[in-house]
């Protein structure tokens, strides 16, 4: 028994490993701060040790993971907590390297851009985070918000209009597109 312990333990270990960047970026998309992305992060974790044998018997684990972080913030922001989402300073967040295709990641100024995101409200900033940080098709953005895939259109349209709506942001793109 205690070896089967070990071996789970390892495989979360290892997962958790792999996975802490792309957490830790969703979690900061959605929350706006480098310390309650951590928390979210780190509680998703928690829930998803304590779930483990189904998470990694499942077909997607990502997407299981995905589920439950959406699902603790959805449960954190029902609780009205504040979130500050234009941090000053998120030199703590742990960094990917740069699509060089993606204009977003390409833009000068993402504190307009993370100021934009955070006037969305939460089910529209979930789904255009979902939709163009993950990269999540409308099926896999749907069952991990708990939704219909309408829906995950509807959020994602209000979302991506609401930021193209924002100067500032469509100065950076046009700028980006000069270059």
């Amino acid at each position: 028994m205690g070896d089967a312990k070990q071996v789970r333990d390892e495989e979360f270990r290892r997962f958790v490993i792999g996975r802490w960047p792309g957490l830790m970026r969703t979690a900061f998309l959605l929350t706006g701060d480098t310390y309650a992305a951590e928390d979210l992060a780190q509680s998703t974790l928690e829930r998803t040790y304590t779930a483990w044998r189904r998470v990694s018997a499942a077909d997607d684990p990502d997407a299981y993971v995905r589920r439950i972080m959406i699902n603790a913030h959805a449960r954190r922001h029902r609780r009205r907590l504040k979130e500050f989402l234009a941090p000053k300073d998120d030199s703590g967040l742990v960094r990917e390297p740069t699509d060089t295709t993606d204009q977003l990641a390409r833009a000068d100024d993402r504190d307009a851009l993370l100021e934009a995101l955070a006037q969305l409200p939460a089910r529209q900033r979930e789904a255009v985070v979902l939709r163009y940080w993950e990269d999540l098709t409308e099926t896999q953005t749907a069952r991990a918000m708990g939704c219909s895939v309408g829906t995950v259109k509807s959020n994602t349209s209000k979302g991506i209009a609401k930021l193209r709506a924002v100067p500032a942001l469509a100065d950076a793109v046009l700028q980006g597109g000069r270059k």
